[in-house]
């Protein structure tokens, strides 16, 4: 099991390319691939992640290891998820301070930034889906929805700190919900 973890997460380090947020569908499809969680329960998983201190995907990656394994499992799960990206950079930053004023080099890192957006874009309507925050109408729908917009609001328009929108958003659910 400790191997498969291992090789599970150092596989998503090596082929997801623009940051934790991006690596969430990689994650999931893993993650249900081998039975370890349901969607749901995995949304959880990403929803306690971001709010954790560090990079969602490896704290998405340390609990679902020590929810298959227990701690040696979260353990794989953060070498596995590590490991290779810290091969990659390092390669990687050698072979860039020789290539820096390369136009191509340039040209190809303009032409990823959609891509990243697109697999943020796709996680966060993903979980959305997964919570039912978009779906039929419902009160519930209608609750998730002015959250999701209070936020935004005191991020963009207010420069809020994320945590500060985090604890109102937390504030706000246990109103609705609670």
């Amino acid at each position: 099991m400790l191997w498969i973890l291992f090789w599970t997460f150092a596989k998503i380090g090596v082929l997801s390319f623009g940051g934790g947020y991006a690596m969430i569908p990689a994650i999931e499809h893993e993650v249900l691939a081998h039975g370890w969680m349901t969607s749901e329960a995995y949304s959880e998983v990403i929803a306690v992640a971001g709010l954790s201190p560090g990079p969602v995907a490896t704290n998405s990656a340390i609990i679902v290891g020590y929810r298959a394994a227990g701690v040696p499992g979260a353990v794989a799960s953060a070498l596995g998820m590590a490991l290779p990206s810290l091969v990659i950079i390092v390669t990687l930053a050698s072979m860039f301070v020789r290539m820096n004023g390369s136009r191509l080099v340039r040209s190809a890192f303009y032409g990823l930034r959609p891509i990243v957006t697109g697999l943020v874009l796709y996680a966060a309507i993903h979980f959305g889906i997964v919570n039912g925050i978009v779906g039929p109408p419902t009160w519930e729908t209608g609750a998730s929805v002015l959250i999701l917009a209070v936020a935004l609001l005191t991020m963009l328009k207010y420069k809020w700190h994320p945590l500060y929108v985090i604890l109102l958003s937390g504030v706000m659910g246990a109103a609705f919900f609670g």
